[in-house]
């Protein structure tokens, strides 16, 4: 083989270190560890710029997929297989295909008029190790070219979260860790000052309303105080014998990279060796850490703690479901009830953020909307559901058949139904309530919240807990059943 294999020459340039570099200087220059003072915000950054490595790695890679990097390295590889009098032969028609489109044109010109036209057996080989050079150089050029604009892109990101995380803290207690986490995914939106203050207005009426906080906070116990067997589970650590990948064991051979280790080193290296005038180049590559090596893989036994869910007798956890919460969004909420339904979902928003639970909302009058608090666009959701005006007439039972039909799905197992409404439309039908009543069979929980003291009480009758909130008596709070 006259040169080096160029498949793996791609992804020896991605796993060169320039990424870890990138990484370090988004790091560096966004100072985003002295601003994240937050433990969980912390934690959220890395984990960010973590994720943001590995896909730009993988961009990386695919660098070479244009048409000007896959001819001249199927060109490569078929002219690095060929014989010296091969490679003599058909020398000028190689040089023509790069004419257009490759870096190492130029060069290639002058190693042929240098060379004059001997068969020296050694040109062939010192030709390609020159393009592979060439090879090397351009796609590490454009590589770069790629990660800087990726890096920029991820910047801008890394600023817009943490402005949002900086302003949600005036609106909201971002709590644990974990919900910290949550709300970083949720933060790639931006937030207006609309938004915002929409936001701090409902967050205020909820500081102001204890009531309100009152349920909430009795809504987010009551998932942990079902006694149901299969929805314990208690987290613990043990330690087992592990296989990971490792690059030091040498179990096979994957690849080719370039490295200084002279243990792996592939044979036509040292041809180098074999004639002084190219010994320094040997020399050379390998302090600049280019010599070619066997890229080597392998898996390791570690012992390691792994941490599961196992049934314990002692402290146990319950597996919480998400919240549904299903908002009366007609006319007759208007004025206080509508504020109080909002800063109820509000609440239960942050609870479901601080538990690691979704967070749905289906606002419903003649029609039906939804909202998907706790996903990534959630606080885009979330201020949209703020800001939406109440108006139409109501259709309460289409609502509660659109929420049980939610429930009825694997992903809402064990979920808490919350309807917050003025309750003021006729009884259920029975085949509603057969639905509900098989519902509650399977740990799903109904809960009411009714904002009116004018409530139909047959209506009521089929939820687990309801507790009237009636806004215009001060916030006065009483809990019926």
């Amino acid at each position: 083989m006259l040169g080096a294999d160029g498949l793996n020459l791609i992804v020896a340039i991605a796993e060169s270190g320039i990424v870890d570099t990138a990484v370090n200087d988004l790091m560096a220059r966004s100072q985003v560890m002295m601003m994240a003072e937050n433990k969980g915000v912390k934690s959220s950054v890395k984990g960010h710029i973590m994720k943001w490595r590995g896909n730009v790695k993988r961009r990386l890679t695919k660098v070479c997929e244009t048409d000007r990097f896959k001819h001249e390295l199927a060109l490569y590889q078929k002219v690095i297989h060929w014989d010296e009098e091969t490679f003599f032969e058909n020398l000028n028609d190689v040089v023509k295909q790069l004419e257009w489109h490759s870096a190492f044109y130029l060069q290639a010109r002058r190693l042929i008029e240098k060379n004059k036209g001997i068969n020296n057996p050694m040109f062939p080989h010192y030709f390609c190790d020159q393009w592979y050079k060439s090879l090397s150089d351009t796609l590490k050029k454009a590589q770069i070219s790629e990660l800087e604009a990726n890096k920029e892109k991820a910047l801008k990101d890394l600023y817009q979260r943490m402005e949002t995380i900086k302003n949600m803290d005036r609106v909201t207690e971002t709590g644990s860790e974990i919900s910290v986490g949550r709300l970083w995914d949720m933060a790639s939106a931006k937030l207006s000052k609309t938004d915002l203050t929409v936001m701090k207005k409902h967050a205020e009426y909820l500081s102001k309303n204890k009531g309100l906080q009152e349920i909430a906070a009795k809504l987010g116990r009551m998932a942990g105080e079902l006694d149901d067997p299969d929805l314990h589970v208690t987290p613990a650590e043990e330690l087992q014998m592990v296989e990971e990948k490792s690059d030091e064991a040498t179990d096979d051979i994957v690849g080719i990279h370039e490295s200084d280790d002279l243990n792996k080193l592939l044979p036509n290296e040292t041809m180098f060796l074999a004639y002084p005038e190219l010994e320094v180049v040997f020399y050379k590559h390998l302090v600049d850490k280019r010599l070619l090596n066997y890229k080597v893989a392998g898996k390791s036994r570690t012992l390691r703690k792994v941490r599961a869910h196992v049934p314990d007798n002692k402290e146990i956890d319950i597996e919480k479901g998400p919240f549904v919460i299903c908002v009366d969004a007609s006319g007759s909420m208007k004025g206080a009830p509508e504020q109080s339904a909002k800063a109820m979902a509000y609440a239960l928003m942050q609870i479901a953020l601080a538990e690691e639970r979704d967070c749905f909302v289906i606002l419903f009058s003649t029609e039906q909307i939804t909202y998907e608090l706790t996903r990534q666009d959630g606080l885009r959701e979330a201020s949209d559901f703020l800001a939406y005006s109440f108006h139409g007439g109501t259709d309460f039972e289409q609502a509660i058949m659109t929420s049980i039909e939610t429930m009825e799905r694997s992903k809402y197992k064990n979920a808490d139904l919350v309807v917050i409404s003025d309750f003021i439309a006729p009884k259920q039908s029975d085949e509603l309530q057969k639905k509900v009543d098989l519902l509650k069979t399977k740990k799903n929980r109904f809960h009411g919240v009714s904002v009116s003291k004018y409530g139909n009480p047959q209506l009521m009758e089929m939820f687990d807990h309801c507790w009237a909130y009636h806004p215009s008596l001060m916030g006065r709070l009483m809990k019926q059943w």
